[in-house]
């Protein structure tokens, strides 16, 4: 095997291997994986419900803007009050046969349990209120008023049930509704199947349920009532600081006694006078106001009208810290969870906006994120989800809700614990589905890729989302679907390269896609037209730019130049996977975009758009085969190149390096750009500080010095002596370095007779020291191995000096002292 290895020329071009996939291992690989700053997103102004450029008509979703008083509350004189009576209904019923009946009626032996007359006494109709008696009364009241003591418990569980039932739907008890249901006392008087041990339970039932009603009647006469008339009476003053002082001692008095239920039976008397105070404008006081009417958990109208209220207060930062006081954030994070969106929508398209608003405050967010605000709304997410998959279809309103809801995790995103809880509380798949289910909504679209645009900046997340196989094809809808709108491909754009950055399997999903290579082909070749017409934007707004604005944007790239940037980070991204990267060299109008970006931009002025535009060219030229079509793109590209190599921009040195390291594998370039001293110009650099640059220069170096025409050059120019000195410099730091230092030293003495006149006397005798103390494992590794943290540190540095160095340093010095000989060579015959 070892005489097969030999028989080969260490320099000889692999049939299937490129030379320099020998020289570049993965941390410097001819592949590279090109990085890219998170495109910027600006900070909203003025605070509105939808972005500035929306394409929500103004008839589709809901105004930022609205007149909201407080006549627009149901309070209890809305409803018809108790003692109103109703005409009543026509009813003639047929005569009942009474041979008919016997069949109807099944006779039931007595029951001594008069609680199970209760199904039958249900369903026969209930008699007239008296006028006179108040909504409050108790039970005791109501035994005075006629009722029997045998059918009191009856009586008294009939008209609990009764009052739930027409409690009001709105979240207020009205006056005319929740009444009791009493019964006239001859009715029960005549039903002999009343015992007296029946009488017995019923008398002291009703004695518990009175003594109950009296305490929470002393209760509310001794603690409530007197806190809502103090209220009730400065409504025509408006003393904000009475207002807010008052307001806080009911809450917390209401708090106190858990009076915050809709079974409070003085709840709507309570919201009644709070809903006459909603006209103050001091923010403050309608904050604690508002407190009151969501801890009571009002519905309908009256939810949809207070989240507008804290919506109105939320819009105006200077409010912000007045939601840092109490409760009122949990109270707005327990609104959306308790509010059903099918019934609810507008109010939770206001409620989660206010919420948005807020998040945009690093305090609020800080106070949000604790109060675990990421679990709140990843619920609404998969419950919208569902919701839409029962349906079959989704439901545009609800686009209103879920654009208000990633604007907020968007914010939340940056915070500590927000990257785990949307790992957590599977906030990715939720949003990937949404990305399938609403491709159409801008608005949501660009707030969801601004989500991913932050969490996958982290290896958790991204591995995450690259595992949701729908993410691709929902990617290549949306940029085909969107290709006009800038700050949305750019942002997908810049999702799809951090994806393909380090995940191979990502790169071949995406690829798999359809119309994956050609949609990114047409984003390049669309922006590049808009940016030679010198478009910098693909949508233009119309608002109005300030001078201090428009100096600001001249600072940064421009919005085409970022979606370019962008966009071939994706391309040299995908290019490192093998089978993807042969597909896509194999389009020769993607090299020929990016060699005109290249040709036409001065990379002083737009360097990352032309190190983006080089990278990409440089994965490309890795696939290149040898035939004539491709061989015309390959010299296109050196000739591209070589103005970088003049310049001296060293991030543009270094990465036209990379690609004449792929293009140098073949002759004819080769001599294209020795005939524009590209070798001499490699043979300078290894003058540079940068040894990323150095070893960048040794590999193109290596494929130079296969010519032999081109050696002589390499010793000329001082090679040999700067190639001795970055082996000493650098060798027992960086032994890839020194295995490339070693196999341009191999190709260039492939001939060679004498080791003297190759090198030179001094030159083979320090060359030979180096070697020998470098190949002695002990001496060379002795203090690496000693430094080392662990036993797989001490592994990796062995193993990195035996495959890097150890065989091609042993080749080198073999060869040199078999050519060590006092004697100098003949010449050849004229």
């Amino acid at each position: 095997m070892e005489n097969k290895k030999s028989n080969k020329p260490f320099y000889a071009l692999p049939e299937k291997t490129p030379t320099s996939s020998q020289i570049v291992s993965d941390a410097r690989s001819s592949l590279r994986k090109l990085n890219t700053r998170r495109p910027n997103t600006p900070r909203d102004e003025q605070r509105h419900l939808f972005p500035f450029s929306t394409n929500r008509t103004p008839e589709s979703r809901p105004p930022s803007s609205f007149s909201l008083t407080s006549r627009h509350f149901d309070g209890a004189d809305s409803r018809p009050p108790s003692g109103t009576k109703l005409s009543p209904l026509e009813h003639h019923p047929k005569p009942v046969n009474p041979a008919d009946l016997e069949t109807v009626l099944v006779p039931r032996p007595p029951s001594s349990d008069p609680t199970k007359l209760l199904p039958h006494r249900a369903a026969c109709a209930p008699p007239k209120i008296p006028a006179a008696l108040s909504l409050y009364s108790s039970d005791s009241s109501l035994s005075r008023s006629g009722q029997g003591d045998d059918c009191s418990l009856l009586e008294s569980s009939f008209a609990k049930t009764s009052a739930e039932i027409c409690s009001s739907d709105s979240g207020i008890e009205s006056v005319g509704r929740a009444t009791h249901v009493v019964s006239h006392g001859s009715n029960v008087g005549s039903d002999s199947r009343s015992s007296s041990a029946g009488s017995r339970k019923s008398s002291a039932g009703k004695s518990r349920t009175t003594d109950g009603s009296e305490k929470l009647d002393d209760f509310y006469a001794l603690e409530i009532d007197p806190l809502v008339t103090e209220l009730a009476s400065v409504t025509k003053k408006k003393d904000c600081d009475h207002i807010q002082e008052v307001a806080e001692k009911l809450y917390t008095t209401l708090e106190r006694h858990g009076c915050f239920t809709k079974q409070f039976h003085h709840r709507s008397q309570i919201l009644k006078v709070i809903f006459k105070l909603l006209d103050v404008d001091e923010p403050r006081v309608l904050l604690k106001l508002s407190r009151l009417i969501l801890a009571f958990k009002v519905s309908s109208n009256n939810l949809l009208n207070i989240c507008k209220l804290v919506f109105k207060v939320s819009r105006n930062d200077a409010n912000d810290l007045y939601f840092l006081e109490d409760n009122i954030l949990n109270l707005l994070l327990e609104t959306v969870h308790s509010t059903d969106h099918v019934t609810s929508c507008e109010a939770l398209i206001y409620c989660i906006g206010t919420i948005k608003f807020l998040s945009g405050n690093s305090d609020i967010l800080k106070r949000l994120a604790k109060l675990d605000c990421v679990k709140t709304l990843a619920a609404l997410i998969h419950a919208i989800n569902k919701t839409n998959q029962d349906n079959g279809r989704p439901v545009d309103q609800y686009g209103n809700i879920l654009v208000q809801l990633t604007a907020t995790l968007r914010n939340l995103a940056d915070t500590t614990s927000g990257r785990d809880r949307f790992l957590t509380y599977n906030v990715i798949s939720g949003l990937v589905q949404l990305m399938n289910s609403y491709p159409g909504d801008s608005d949501l679209m660009l707030y969801i890729s601004r989500i991913f645009s932050k969490i996958t900046l982290h290896a958790d997340c991204c591995s995450v989302l690259a595992n949701q196989p729908a993410c691709y094809r929902a990617f290549v809808n949306l940029l085909k679907k969107h290709l006009f709108k800038d700050d949305l491909i750019v942002r997908l754009c810049f999702v799809l390269g951090n994806l393909t950055i380090k995940n191979d399997s990502a790169r071949l999903k995406l690829f798999q896609e359809p119309d994956c290579v050609e949609t990114l082909l047409l984003i390049l070749r669309t922006y590049l037209e808009l940016d030679q017409q010198g478009i910098t934007t693909s949508v233009r707004g119309t608002e109005e730019v300030t001078n201090s604005e428009e100096k600001d944007k001249e600072l940064e790239p421009n919005k085409v130049e970022d979606v370019l940037i962008k966009v071939m980070r994706v391309l040299a991204n995908l290019s490192i996977n093998e089978d993807v990267g042969q597909a896509v060299a194999s389009k020769p109008d993607i090299a020929n975009l990016l060699l005109s970006i290249i040709d036409q931009k001065d990379i002083n002025d737009h360097e990352e758009l032309v190190i983006n535009g080089v990278v990409a060219i440089n994965n490309l030229s890795y696939y290149i085969m040898q035939d004539s079509s491709q061989m015309q793109c390959q010299q296109n590209m050196a000739q591209s190149l070589l103005k970088l190599i003049m310049n001296n921009n060293v991030e543009g040195i270094l990465e036209a390096a990379r690609v004449f390291g792929n293009l140098t594998r073949h002759k004819q370039i080769r001599d294209f750009l020795s005939q524009n001293k590209v070798d001499a110009m490699m043979v300078t650099l290894l003058d540079s500080g940068s040894r990323e640059l150095v070893y960048i220069a040794c590999g193109v170096l290596i494929n130079f010095m296969q010519d032999e025409e081109k050696r002589p050059l390499l010793k000329k120019e001082g090679g040999i002596k700067k190639l001795i000195d970055v082996l000493r410099d650098f060798g027992r730091e960086d032994w890839q370095l020194s295995g490339s230092v070693c196999k341009v030293l191999v190709n260039y003495s492939c001939r060679m007779h004498s080791s003297e006149a190759t090198f030179g006397q001094v030159e083979v005798a320090e060359l030979s020291e180096l070697l020998a103390e470098y190949l002695d494992k002990e001496c060379a590794l002795g203090e690496s191995l000693v430094n080392a943290a662990d036993v797989e540190m001490r592994e990796y540095i062995e193993d990195s000096w035996h495959d890097e160095f150890y065989k091609v340093g042993t080749q080198l010095l073999k060869r040199i002292e078999s050519h060590s000989s006092p004697l100098e060579p003949l010449e050849a015959p004229s």
